[in-house]
């Protein structure tokens, strides 16, 4: 699966610049490639984040996850999303099953990895206990 250049353009801009809250990734069948497919700016909402994701599609995500911890410090973590909702049809959940860990590879800098059925596995309170 080849990955569109603009993948990792877009990941160094979150992760160095912080030009983006989110970057939604998906997987362009007829190309077979993956393509970014929507982001998210800087003061876009978790809500926001969740609400680009298709309900029955899958998808690959990267969210910077602002957080306080009890130290009363200001800490941020890049989580990795894999979408694959149970809706979706199954030779997607394969295609995206199978390109994962090498996609992965690719965005140097992800902290903390998902993987959702589901709205509720990807709940605020499930990032929020991840992050700390």
């Amino acid at each position: 699966m080849a990955v569109d250049e603009e993948c990792k353009v877009k990941f160094m801009e979150l992760k160095t610049k912080r030009n983006y809250r989110f970057i939604v990734f998906k997987i362009d069948e007829k190309k077979m490639k993956i393509a970014v497919d929507r982001i998210g700016q800087p003061d876009d909402k978790y809500d926001d984040f969740t609400a680009s994701l298709p309900p029955n599609e899958c998808r690959y995500a990267v969210y910077d996850f602002d957080f306080i911890t009890a130290e009363n410090c200001n800490k941020s973590k890049i989580f990795f999303i894999a979408w694959s909702p149970d809706t979706s049809k199954v030779r997607s959940k394969m295609l995206y099953a199978s390109s994962k860990d090498k996609f992965k590879r690719e965005l140097d800098g992800i902290q903390v990895e998902l993987q959702a059925t589901e709205p509720s596995e990807i709940s605020l309170d499930i990032v929020k206990g991840r992050a700390l």
